[in-house]
């Protein structure tokens, strides 16, 4: 699925990376816990996480997770889009609960991680 698919599926904004929505995703991995995304090794990664602090950007860096949906109507940091911006990663955000967010994601093909 493509990010822009995603962006229409849960009634998004895109943050940052508007011009890389032809992005194909495979899997969804949701996690608050920053230390649980860091144990995942999976291609073409969609992170759903409602933690909106510069970690969340450093910890998909480190683990090459380029696409990330904010839920809860969580708002990115200033700092947050710089950071991602410069890793040319995209960050939407959504007003859905993560279980709702992950639920029509699933719904529309996007497998989870495990």
């Amino acid at each position: 699925m493509k990010l822009s698919d995603v962006v229409s599926i849960l009634n998004a904004e895109v943050i940052c990376g508007q011009t890389r929505l032809e992005r194909e995703v495979h899997a969804v991995f949701a996690s608050d816990l920053m230390s649980d995304v860091l144990t995942i090794d999976s291609e073409k990664l969609l992170l759903v996480t409602g933690l909106v602090n510069i970690q969340t950007i450093r910890t998909s860096e480190m683990s090459d997770i380029k696409n990330i949906v904010l839920v809860r109507n969580k708002k990115a940091s200033p700092e947050m889009i710089e950071l991602a911006e410069e890793n040319r990663m995209v960050i939407i955000q959504c007003s859905y609960s993560m279980f709702r967010a992950c639920g029509l994601l699933f719904r529309h093909g996007v497998e989870p991680v495990y």
